[in-house]
């Protein structure tokens, strides 16, 4: 403490810590889920995304925590949407760590201080629940989930980049304010796809994302995502952002020799995919085997591609971002 300073004056504020809660035909739970929310908490902001069972106006009339503000959207913008309102709200009012967690119950709030705490030890940018760190942990879990998250677990790792990822999907998070102020949130997919979403935005930053192994919790409670629904658009929008992710990180903002076997690898690939193909159909049709010449002539080139391409996959996968973000902003 320096001379003539006071204890009050001295002391360092503790960070303020947000949580925001998307609010869609919760009114059942939502209750629950404030009621368990630790003091570690400065604010709570809970998003009534034109909930046609009127959550806002439950919550509003129902829950005495100081700590609780509504917000309403005029329209339903899906999770994802509501998930940005809070956050800008919350970086408005100064939150340093923002948590995202689920009001109908699947989310515990007693792990938040595990979300947040290795954002505060300058860890990690970005933390996100991992539900497969414990086998235990996914018996209680839909088989019809196992398998989803299986298939949508691996396109969101090809189109993020976060390959350390295990449970990529999972929707409790946690961001540092530094990170979020410098994301494009309003170009942030506002419905299901929000999570993925997120991932590829932070990796085309450079953002540090951590796992915190967690628990889901499955009730009876029923999920407004219906898969049938969304498989198309979350395969559209995974490959979309693949695309997109290796323009910005192999050739916009940055070219190496990764860059050329990406390249190089896919024209191979293609050359002697479409050259074989099309020999093949002459062949087929005219009865007269291709010699052996055309056949390397369609098969090294195909082979050489392959090899380029999972070379590019390797350095891929150890290009997953190490140092974060907020500390070096």
């Amino acid at each position: 403490m320096m001379p003539g300073q006071t204890g009050q004056a001295a002391r360092v504020a503790a960070p303020a810590v947000a949580v925001v809660i998307p609010c869609y035909k919760v009114v059942s739970t939502i209750d629950g889920v404030l009621a368990r929310i630790g003091p570690e908490v400065a604010r709570i902001y809970c998003v009534d995304d034109a909930c046609p069972e009127g959550s806002g106006d439950h919550i509003a009339a129902s829950c005495v925590d100081s700590r609780v503000t509504v917000l309403r959207n005029e329209r339903n913008l899906g999770v994802g949407g509501a998930v940005m309102r809070g956050f800008v709200q919350a970086l408005a009012d100064g939150a340093d760590v923002m948590v995202k967690v689920d009001g109908d119950g699947q989310m515990d709030p007693a792990l938040i201080p595990k979300f947040v705490g290795p954002i505060f030890a300058g860890r990690a940018d970005y933390t996100k629940g991992n539900r497969f760190f414990d086998l235990a942990y996914l018996r209680p879990m839909p088989g019809i989930r196992l398998f989803g998250n299986a298939v949508l677990s691996f396109l969101t790792k090809l189109s993020t980049g976060y390959w350390n990822m295990v449970d990529p999907a999972n929707g409790y998070v946690a961001i540092h304010r530094k990170v979020a102020e410098i994301l494009p949130l309003e170009k942030i997919s506002e419905r299901y796809f929000f999570e993925s979403d997120m991932l590829f935005r932070l990796n085309t930053l450079g953002a540090v994302v951590e796992e915190v192994p967690m628990e889901s919790v499955y009730g009876d409670e029923n999920s407004n995502l219906r898969v049938r629904e969304v498989w198309a658009e979350f395969l559209f929008k995974n490959v979309a952002n693949f695309f997109k992710r290796m323009g910005y990180n192999y050739f916009l903002r940055g070219f190496s020799i990764a860059s050329v076997e990406l390249v190089l690898g896919f024209l191979l690939a293609a050359f002697g995919v479409v050259f074989g193909a099309v020999k093949w159909v002459g062949s087929f049709a005219s009865g007269v085997p291709v010699t052996a010449g055309t056949a390397m002539l369609a098969g090294l080139p195909l082979i050489l591609g392959v090899q380029l391409l999972l070379s590019f996959l390797a350095y891929d996968t150890r290009a997953v971002p190490t140092v974060p973000l907020h500390q070096r902003l």
